[in-house]
């Protein structure tokens, strides 16, 4: 594969820090490399001094000769003066990106809320970052680097973003580097991963399921890490081939290496212990709606609700923006009345909510981290049973990534992520049993992504969590509810099945064309444009065909192999899944080019 751009002897240094020690490395056709390691390590400068948007301290930079590298970086750059569609597509005529598939398809991906002549000042920070991330992607770029492209999208629209990344990039076309800390995301998407530690940046083969093999195999042969750390990522390793059903797709790591590794990790949690020690502090009653609606303004946001929170439940919720994820949670948490019906609450339900706000700091921003802590309990437990744990405050803290030399530091010189960290501390220290957390993944790396679900699995109480990172979701709780038209839904098939609810929801003209573009109609399509949609359509046609020629291959295989080649059914249940989910997006593309043809 040819070669795309790539780093010579890096140097990187603050005045108080060096960055990067000597880091050579390179990108090649076809390669989509995700970067991963702890906030503050240097992954964003990295990913900058790459793109040509930051000049090492020493070292070079080197890009094959009109290779176009661009960057979505978290700044916002965008003029506040210019239209959502002028800053996506600039002076193109209408009928140029409307006919052009790529246009049209990160426009459906992700504008189809926005109003198209609306301009960008009276948008939210989310939709500013879409515009910008769409305008990126309807570009010709051959390198593409972002960084932390998933926030402020919900998980649908992450799920498109990833289809439409593989689809662009499926072998040897261009480059990817993306900087993220959604782990779904990573493995959906990175044929390599990069982790950035100590001054260097070390490679990895496949996605993040890969990456933490090979991490855990590192850590065990050279010994140099502590055991907890190692403890806690083969604890992940359980989870990735044994809890998350899309994991077991990629087969890029030893399967015998991987099972060897896990033999002795107990299950994820103990449910039947933790649901005890539930019933134990909460009773059988938790919270229960009962028929409720929602509305403001007569506007129905919620419309008879029936749900019943049984102790011990761990449930994520799902729904787009605005689908009311957020009025469920009040009412939950006791701080917003339904319109009608009734909310029942149990007698010793103790409530605490997560939110998106730093508000429990609020008040201590001129304190040390020692004083703010040491004004909740001495202890905490953690667990059930036989394994049930008396923790400290700095034995907490410990084990979400505070070094004790902060404990001296006032609240307010704490990273966006340290703050995060103490704002789930005192939350878990003030002893709740029912735990609300909206979006609790936010300025938290990988690492202490991981020490926050190790804690969460020994935690006795409910769980309601929002959140748009679907491994955070699928990893800590037990089940999915969403949100659509108003109704909540139970999903026994989880994110992948409110997926497709979505998808059968929406409606082609409102999801191909933003508010206020004009839909290309048969009166208004040139002959051109409808013979480039009868050609393309055939190609459709014909790559379908093939498509399912493939896929019955695949069933057929299934069928004669022997069920005891594990590996084997592995790869072939991966291979099955691919193939379905690019029939599915084909299918889609077709209808859409029927409609540019007729």
């Amino acid at each position: 594969m040819a070669h795309l751009l790539g780093a010579e002897a890096l140097h990187l240094e603050y005045p108080t820090k060096v960055v990067f020690d000597s880091v050579s490395l390179g990108v090649d056709e076809g390669d989509r490399i995700g970067i991963v390691g702890r906030n503050g390590d240097g992954k964003s400068s990295l990913l900058a001094m790459l793109a040509g948007q930051r000049e090492p301290d020493s070292g070079r930079v080197t890009v094959r000769g009109r290779v176009r590298i661009g960057m979505l970086d978290q700044a916002d750059t965008l003029d506040d003066e210019a239209t959502v569609g002028h800053t996506v597509v600039g002076e193109t005529p209408e009928h140029e990106w409307a006919g052009d598939p790529r246009a049209r398809d990160v426009i459906a991906g992700l504008l189809g809320d926005l109003d198209w002549h609306a301009q960008l000042g009276t948008l939210s920070g989310g939709q500013r970052r879409r515009v910008a991330l769409a305008r990126l992607l309807a570009g010709d770029d051959d390198v593409l680097a972002l960084d932390e492209p998933t926030n402020h999208l919900d998980v649908e629209a992450i799920t498109w973003l990833a289809t439409h990344l593989k689809r662009r990039w499926p072998t040897n076309a261009g480059g990817l580097l993306v900087v993220t800390h959604d782990r779904w995301f990573l493995d959906e998407v990175c044929t390599a991963t990069w982790e950035v530690h100590d001054r260097i940046v070390e490679p990895f083969e496949g996605g993040y399921a890969a990456y933490i093999l090979q991490r855990v195999e590192r850590d065990r042969q050279a010994a140099v890490v502590e055991q907890r750390r190692q403890n806690l990522a083969r604890k992940e390793l359980a989870w990735l081939r044994r809890g998350a059903p899309a994991r077991t797709s990629k087969p890029k790591f030893r399967i015998d290496t991987a099972n060897a590794l896990i033999a002795d990790v107990p299950e994820i949690r103990d449910k039947v212990a933790l649901q005890s020690l539930a019933i134990s502090r909460l009773g059988k009653d938790v919270v229960d709606l009962l028929d409720v609606s929602v509305s403001y303004d007569d506007r129905p946001v919620l419309t008879s609700v029936e749900w019943r929170i049984a102790p011990g439940e761990r449930t994520g919720i799902l729904g787009v923006n605005g689908a009311g994820k957020s009025t469920l949670l009040g009412l939950i948490a006791g701080t917003l009345p339904p319109t009608t019906g009734r909310v029942k609450r149990g007698k010793t339900v103790k409530v605490a909510s997560l939110t998106q706000h730093l508000d429990e700091l609020e008040d201590h921003l001129d304190d040390p981290v020692r004083v703010v802590v040491s004004r909740l309990h001495t202890t905490y437990t953690f667990g059930a049973g036989a394994k049930a744990q008396e923790l400290t405050p700095g034995q907490l803290l410990e084990r979400l990534g505070f070094a004790s030399a902060q404990l001296s530091t006032p609240v307010k010189d704490l990273s966006g992520g340290e703050k995060r960290r103490l704002q789930v501390l005192l939350i878990l220290l003030d002893q709740p049993n029912l735990l609300v957390l909206d979006e609790p993944t936010n300025d938290l790396d990988t690492d202490m992504l991981a020490a926050l679900e190790d804690l969460l699995d020994s935690w006795p109480g409910c769980l309601i969590v929002v959140t748009h990172d679907r491994y955070f979701m699928e990893r800590v709780t037990d089940q999915q509810y969403g949100i659509l038209d108003g109704h909540l839904r139970h999903l026994p098939g989880g994110v992948d099945e409110y997926l497709q609810l979505r998808r059968a929801q929406a409606t082609r003209p409102a999801s191909a064309t933003p508010r206020g573009a004009a839909t290309p109609n048969a009166t208004s399509r040139s002959g051109a444009e409808k013979r480039a949609a009868r050609k393309e359509l055939a190609l459709a046609e014909r790559k379908l065909e093939r498509i399912g020629e493939r896929i019955r291959s695949i069933h057929q295989q299934m069928t004669e192999h022997d069920q005891s080649d594990y590996a084997r059914v592995i790869r072939l249940g991966g291979e099955l899944r691919d193939a379905e989910a690019e029939q599915a997006a084909l299918e889609d593309r077709w209808l859409g080019l029927s409609e540019l043809a007729d």
